[in-house]
């Protein structure tokens, strides 16, 4: 009988691989410019979702349904079960990545390094993390185009004076707080958050989304 192989690490060989290491960083933002949410209409999910089912295709002849425009503002928000507006928190994350590009950081690495903690849940799809907005909200109205080029009105909340507690959790292998409070600083002045911020993917933004970082406080992760 062959004898068993042993598991015991070579004397030469060093383990190089360290338990993870996360520190957590609270950031004060505050708004220097509006900023603009505009969740995914519901009811529009809901008929692409029937059309998807039951296999019919869109008629492009039918008559756009007429609808309310403060009914199209309240769709746009995100609203948490407490009843408090607030945004994706998933768009703190993306912005961050994204501003990775102009300090050379490796976008890949991020994804693996930055983390938003939420501060609570949206009410009607508990599955999307929030950011409390603080601040009032109030009906903005602005002409856009579609793909054909065909122009609408766009119906949207506005935050215009705003200011939320964005709360990071990083792997501090990877980014010092300094890098983390650097990279915030980037997020905020160059990258923007919702509807018209400069790193928009269908624009050049209009620059709103916008925000300065007031104050951050570090701690070690549990």
């Amino acid at each position: 009988m062959a004898a068993p192989k042993s598991t015991a690490t070579p004397a030469d060989q060093v383990l190089t691989i360290k338990p993870p290491n996360f520190g957590i960083v609270q950031f004060t933002a505050r708004g220097i410019a509006p900023l603009v949410i505009h969740r995914f209409s519901a009811k529009t999910k809901a008929q692409m979702k029937l059309k998807m089912e039951t296999g019919k295709a869109a008629n492009s002849k039918k008559n756009r349904e007429a609808k309310a425009t403060d009914d199209l503002y309240e769709e746009s928000r995100y609203r948490s079960a407490a009843g408090w507006d607030g945004f994706n928190a998933s768009a703190v994350r993306a912005a961050m990545i994204s501003a990775c590009r102009l300090v050379g950081f490796k976008m890949t690495l991020a994804k693996l390094s930055v983390f938003v903690e939420a501060d609570g849940v949206d009410a009607l799809e508990p599955q999307i993390p929030l950011i409390r907005i603080y601040g009032d909200p109030v009906k903005q109205e602005d002409m856009a185009r579609v793909e054909t080029g065909q122009p609408y009105v766009t119906v949207r909340a506005a935050y215009h004076k705003w200011s939320a507690k964005i709360r990071i959790r990083y792997d501090a292998d990877q980014f010092t707080l300094a890098d983390v409070s650097n990279l915030m600083a980037r997020v905020g002045l160059q990258v923007g958050l919702g509807e018209g911020r400069p790193d928009s993917k269908n624009s050049a933004g209009m620059g709103w989304g916008l925000f300065s970082i007031e104050e951050a406080k570090g701690e070690q992760a549990a």
